[in-house]
């Protein structure tokens, strides 16, 4: 990781801050946190670091966010740029890219589906 490069455990604490929905599965939490990384350590080191910062609660195999309110605005939060891209939830070759900005650095390219289920909105 070069020095510029963002921080993906605070890129996947950030995200799970901003869920939308009152409790995600575990599963589902994770299928969120695979667009910061695919490694299995920081995956765990992503949920463990939001629990133990008190952004996430997790029980009984759910996950629920504890900031509410703080979601992703579409508006003033997510970036769209033109170009040739690959999207980073599915995989899809994309001429728009959406950049989700978090304090902690951006997430993205997604598609425009993607962007929708990445946050929640789908």
């Amino acid at each position: 990781m070069s020095d510029d490069a963002p921080d993906p455990v605070e890129l996947g604490v950030e995200l799970l801050a901003h869920l939308e929905q009152e409790s995600l599965s575990v599963a589902e939490a994770m299928d969120r946190i695979e667009t910061v990384t695919t490694n299995p350590g920081v995956q765990r080191e992503i949920l463990d670091t939001a629990a133990m910062r008190g952004v996430i609660d997790r029980e009984d195999g759910l996950v629920r966010p504890t900031s509410g309110g703080t979601y992703v605005s579409f508006d003033a939060d997510v970036v769209v740029r033109e170009g040739d891209f690959s999207c980073e939830r599915c995989g899809a070759a994309i001429s728009t890219g959406h950049f989700v900005q978090f304090d902690g650095g951006e997430l993205g390219p997604f598609g425009s589906t993607c962007i929708r289920k990445v946050l929640g909105r789908e």
